[in-house]
């Protein structure tokens, strides 16, 4: 019978072989690993060297900078006990990062502080897929989810020995990615439990994040809100109020309900995969969780089969669109905030 630690051995062995696959052959390795990690891959070489030997780093008064008095900095602050018991329980190495997967803050247990040092894994180091490549840290930011990255995975060999989890870290009030929080490892020390930890630590994070204010109720600067029903403000800033006052969704969520308000006839689980998802590796059941979630959000008022809302909704696209038919073009001037749902990763 194959011990745990053989298996894993064996797991590297193939990550190994299918990064050399894809070095020296370029499409070789298609089959080889997970759809995300060879398209991080092709992205990744097209800007670094595989032989690069650290991260690059960001200039230091500026990451400090950006650090001083950010969100990110008050939630670490709240939590950083938590984070260090984690990092020392496990001999990890805790990171969060920017939206551009800047390191912040970095927090090691004895081992893997020292080897995370060695290669720049540290405040201001740049781990990027233009900078070192795919990391953990770089999938969670380009997938928007929680990723799992182990041994050869990692595009710099620099990281082969290593296994790291992230998960993405919004903020509840707006859905903004802010960045991630990785966690890492040596790969031998894989654990079933790591992703479900970085999403713990990522929703530990968005529950500290500071808020000036209980949330309030959404006024849109110049269209006119449902005080009862679903408002959704997708011009611009992304909100969401449910009988005038804020919902606090994650930004997926966010995407799911316009796309629903947008669609009042529903959609089929395959129509909303596709149009939130397009040709990205994602289980209907990572899916239907979000949906169940929202569900819950919205009182039980969204139907499935097809999914659909069951309550009076408004868009300012909506408001922008009606004005423009009745010629009030300054009118939908005012309204239009800016860009439809900016940043969304779901397809045009």
């Amino acid at each position: 019978m194959t011990s745990p630690r053989e298996h894993l051995r064996g797991q590297r062995v193939e990550a190994v072989r299918a990064w050399t696959a894809f070095v020296e052959q370029g499409d070789g390795a298609a089959a080889l690993v997970r759809p995300e990690i060879l398209r991080s891959w092709e992205r990744s070489g097209v800007a670094v060297s595989p032989d690069v030997t650290e991260a690059p780093m960001a200039d230091e008064s500026d990451t400090a900078a950006f650090w001083q008095g950010s969100p990110l900095q008050v939630a670490v602050q709240r939590i950083e006990d938590e984070l260090r018991r984690t990092a020392e329980d496990g001999d990890l190495v805790v990171a969060v990062t920017d939206a551009d997967t800047r390191i912040l803050w970095t927090y090691g247990g004895r081992v893997m502080r020292r080897k995370a040092e060695s290669v720049n894994f540290v405040a201001g180091g740049r781990w990027g897929e233009t900078s070192v490549g795919i990391g953990q840290g770089a999938l969670a930011n380009a997938d928007d989810r929680p990723s799992m990255v182990f041994s050869a995975e990692h595009y710099a060999p620099i990281v082969h020995n290593w296994v790291c989890w992230a998960a993405p870290v919004h903020d509840p009030a707006t859905g903004e990615q802010l960045g991630v929080i990785d966690l890492s490892t040596t790969w031998d020390r894989t654990h079933p439990i790591g992703l479900a930890t970085a999403r713990v630590m990522a929703r530990l994070l968005e529950n500290a994040l500071p808020h000036t204010s209980a949330p309030q109720a959404l006024r849109p600067a110049t269209a006119t809100m449902l005080d009862d029903g679903l408002f959704l403000n997708l011009l611009g800033r992304v909100e969401v109020a449910l009988d005038g006052q804020r919902l606090l969704l994650t930004r997926r969520q966010t995407e799911i309900l316009a796309l629903l308000a947008l669609h009042p006839e529903g959609l089929t689980v395959e129509h909303l995969h596709a149009l939130l998802y397009g040709d990205k590796s994602v289980t209907a059941s990572t899916l239907k969780a979000e949906v169940s979630h929202l569900r819950s959000a919205l009182g039980g008022q969204l139907a499935s089969r097809p999914y659909r809302l069951m309550l009076p909704v408004d868009t300012d696209v909506d408001q922008v669109l009606d004005l423009l038919r009745r010629g009030e073009v300054a009118a939908a001037l005012d309204v239009y905030g800016g860009d439809l749902f900016p940043g969304t990763g779901s397809p045009p």
